[in-house]
């Protein structure tokens, strides 16, 4: 069993940063691949970004390429989400989650949920 807590949501202005932290509390954390998530309102979980139990490779989803960048420390058991230059379109419920699954991108290949953390971005 995982259980992962998401924090470093908030209100921003369009142009500015945030950082997501999410901590994780199983011992085997470094063998999960992590992925972001977000749901905005009235609209389906999408794939934000992933990165493997390695940190050899990263994933991105092309709204986020360039502007997002997700890490992982395994000693602290903590995957984050550096999120700059954003724009309103990026409002959103953002949600860390753990895989051991081949498939990136699918919601479904992920067994391990934070509850989330809101994401706003004014105009």
């Amino acid at each position: 069993q995982m259980q992962l807590v998401e924090s470093g949501g908030g209100l921003v202005q369009a142009g500015g940063s945030l950082r997501l932290s999410c901590a994780a509390s199983a011992r085997t954390f470094s063998t999960y691949r992590m992925g972001w998530f977000r749901q905005a309102p009235g609209k389906e979980r999408e794939f934000v970004a992933a990165i493997s139990w390695s940190s050899i490779n990263t994933w991105y989803a092309d709204s986020v390429k360039g502007r997002f960048t997700i890490s992982r420390d395994d000693a602290k058991s903590t995957v984050y989400l550096q999120m700059n230059s954003l724009k309103p379109e990026d409002t959103a419920v953002y949600y860390c989650a753990a895989s051991r699954a081949p498939l990136i991108t699918p919601a479904a290949s992920y067994d391990y949920w934070g509850q989330g953390t809101q994401v706003t971005v004014s105009s």
